[in-house]
């Protein structure tokens, strides 16, 4: 897996990949709003995900996920860790939470 210093170095580097696409955590799925796609649990697979802490503020903790769909979509998550984190149901949590 490859390091990065910085959570745009690391969106920059996996869009030059093919990872153009935004998802968000619905309750039951990942969504891309762009292309009305949802992905359910069983539809995708984490390839990377990354971790970046902010030097002073918890707040600016997120987790960077490469997700790649059954159908050949390849997209990108950006969510918060810990307190500040999206909710979603259990099995979409732990497929992202395999880490």
């Amino acid at each position: 897996m490859k390091q990065y210093d910085t959570l745009v170095e690391a969106l920059k580097d996996l869009e030059s990949r093919g990872y153009k696409y935004n998802f968000n955590v619905a309750q039951d799925c990942l969504e891309c709003a762009a292309i009305s796609l949802k992905l359910f649990p069983q539809d995708f697979e984490v390839t990377e995900f990354y971790r970046f802490e902010g030097p002073t503020d918890p707040a600016d903790s997120a987790i960077l996920y490469a997700i790649e769909g059954n159908n050949g979509t390849k997209g990108v998550l950006v969510n918060a860790y810990g307190v500040y984190s999206d909710s979603g149901s259990e099995a979409l949590m732990a497929k992202l939470h395999f880490s």
